[in-house]
């Protein structure tokens, strides 16, 4: 999470609204998954984590809305990182918490919807899933020309460029009839590409990404065109200046930190440390680490090791805790005396694996598409389709979020499709 290029901050396109304004707009998207998610929040029973019956028409009655709308908001509040689910406990997300104060958690919440519009808006049950991939891997080839257009594009048009794009990748896998080789590829026009095309716009539509005439015609809004935009760009949470970090709170400061590379981070720790008792920034520092931001998580554990000995109860203590089980076996492995390079050692396989979700889902918070693929090569299990059979079965409540950021950074449409595959069947609860 150290490793960021230096370069000037670009600059969205021209016309683009301020990102107060987006981030309203992005909250009237996300409204209703807010309310759902803030009553959830305060609702104890086990069956409102899987939003069974019951607690489906509660929340009908009590928010006054239909059972779908129920559940349509439960699903993108998930998805939006506004809830997360602990075992059969529903819990608010770190994105929850800052909904109504930061414009950036809003838009990223909003960001993580956009990647997730093929589970949002499910795909018509009669067609192979196959031509459902192919659509979803052309869609950001669709989304393109409709930002260079700057304006409403015939629905024409996108079939026209659709049919291109499915032809391109169906050769690209070289899909011809073996004795057949002289006849062209199969032509896209096979598949119902107009359905699909239609079940498409629909669902980016459904996520506030662009807007459609009587179906005759699609134009981004303001939110889908900077949506666009920042795929090609860095995504970061704004950072702080290190000044006056030593009178922050330990989030404040952690945040602080997160750009800094690990020398000036340990100088901040270290000055922020000297100005408080060991045993109230001890358990400050954990405080943080147990909230739902990773990120936040692995730099609470970084500025322990500045602390040492004197952290090693609380931390032995922290252990016994899953969510931070990973980071504090860690830290017990480097402070018995073991290379930083071989503490991964102490740790069981899926403990691994958690902590490799746990990062990713810090990744792609915080960080570049670049490093979710660098991330990938960190994984324990060697090869991506073992990584996704165990890491469905870790149960981390960011598991869908991942996935999901990580089918949308992936250049290789095979493994991006079996990531979508994946964060699917971990969303509907398949196997």
């Amino acid at each position: 999470m150290t490793t960021r290029r230096t370069r000037p901050a670009p600059r969205p396109p021209e016309g683009t609204p301020p990102p107060a304004e987006l981030a309203r707009q992005a909250r009237a998207v996300l409204a209703d998954a807010v309310r759902i998610a803030r009553w959830a929040a305060v609702e104890r029973d086990p069956s409102t984590a899987s939003l069974a019956d019951r607690a489906q028409e509660r929340a009908a009655a009590a928010l006054e809305l239909t059972p779908l709308q129920v559940r349509t908001g439960w699903d993108r509040a998930r998805l939006a990182g506004l809830v997360e689910l602990h075992g059969d406990t529903a819990r608010p997300g770190w994105r929850l918490r800052a909904w109504d104060r930061d414009d950036m958690a809003v838009l990223r919440g909003w960001v993580a919807l956009f990647d997730a519009w093929s589970l949002i808006h499910p795909a018509p049950a009669d067609v192979a899933p196959t031509a459902v991939a192919e659509v979803v891997e052309a869609v950001p080839q669709l989304l393109s020309l409709l930002q260079l257009s700057a304006g409403p594009v015939l629905v024409p048009a996108l079939l026209d460029l659709l049919e291109q794009r499915v032809a391109e990748l169906r050769e690209e896998r070289c899909e011809v009839p073996y004795g057949l080789q002289e006849q062209p590829v199969p032509a896209a026009s096979d598949a119902p590409l107009p359905l699909l095309l239609d079940w498409a716009l629909e669902g980016l539509s459904a996520v506030g990404a662009l807007t459609l005439d009587a179906g005759s015609s699609a134009t981004l809004t303001p939110l889908g065109n900077w949506a666009v935009w920042v795929k090609l760009e860095q995504i970061c949470v704004a950072a702080q200046s290190p000044a006056g970090n030593i009178e922050q709170s330990a989030e404040d400061m952690l945040r602080g930190c997160a750009r800094l590379t690990p020398g000036p981070a340990r100088a901040e720790y270290r000055a922020w440390l000297a100005a408080r008792t060991v045993s109230s920034a001890v358990a400050e520092l954990l405080g943080v680490a147990r909230g739902e931001d990773a990120l936040l998580r692995g730099l609470a554990f970084e500025a322990l090791r500045v602390v040492g000995a004197p952290a090693e109860g609380e931390v032995r203590t922290a252990a016994h805790e899953p969510s931070l089980r990973p980071y504090a076996l860690l830290w017990l492995a480097e402070y018995d005396g073991a290379d930083p390079e071989d503490a991964a050692e102490v740790l069981t396989r899926e403990e691994a694996t958690w902590l490799w979700v746990d990062t990713a889902a810090a990744v792609a918070d915080h960080g570049e598409p670049q490093l979710l693929l660098r991330h990938l090569d960190s994984a324990v299990q060697g090869t991506v389709p073992a990584l996704l059979d165990e890491v469905r079965a870790g149960g981390h409540p960011r598991t869908v979020q991942v996935l999901v950021a990580l089918a949308a950074a992936h250049p290789d449409p095979a493994l991006a499709k079996a990531v979508r595959r994946a964060a699917f069947q971990v969303h509907t609860g398949g196997a």
